[in-house]
């Protein structure tokens, strides 16, 4: 069983790093990147590569699981040194820029809810998709924002990763 969970999760790395391959475009000069891209980028593939982690209430590292606040905490103190609050309504309450739908990057926070009352967040990946640890007895998976319950749970999305937030959040 932990051999095929790893497997999956190597399979899943390798088909993002393939995709990204495709997507590249020939050596020519090089343009100026947008702040925070490599970041955006390591937040991405260690987010993917937890794909299969178990999920635990409470649970904030690969070793104990994780649920969907200590799997973003985790995820952003590794990769981009930022030290979030603990649970999705902290973290959404945090003084970020919030992103229309149609303007998601990798390593935005996507945060669901009901009445506009937060209690998930995930981080999204691109392409309509986004990595969360949804529920108990689950793994942290891949879902598409447009899946049946997501679509209807949606409530807005925001980007730490900005020189501003960033500064603010920094660990030390």
């Amino acid at each position: 069983m932990n051999l095929l969970r790893h497997g999956c999760r190597l399979l899943t790395v390798a088909a993002i790093l393939v995709l990204a391959a495709c997507a590249s475009v020939a050596p020519g000069p090089t343009l100026p990147r947008a702040p925070g891209t490599s970041v955006a980028n390591n937040v991405l593939i260690r987010a993917i590569g937890l794909v299969g982690t178990p999920y635990r209430w409470g649970g904030n590292t690969p070793a104990s699981g994780f649920d969907c606040s200590g799997l973003v905490d985790y995820v952003f103190r590794t990769e981009a040194g930022l030290d979030l609050p603990r649970t999705s309504r902290e973290i959404a309450a945090l003084k970020a820029p919030r992103i229309r739908r149609a303007d998601l990057k990798a390593g935005d926070l996507l945060f669901f809810g009901r009445h506009r009352h937060v209690n998930h967040v995930a981080i999204y990946v691109g392409n309509g998709r986004f990595v969360n640890a949804p529920d108990t007895g689950g793994t942290v998976r891949l879902e598409r924002l447009d899946g049946y319950y997501w679509r209807d749970h949606y409530l807005f999305a925001k980007r730490v990763l900005t020189p501003k937030v960033r500064a603010a959040l920094a660990t030390d």
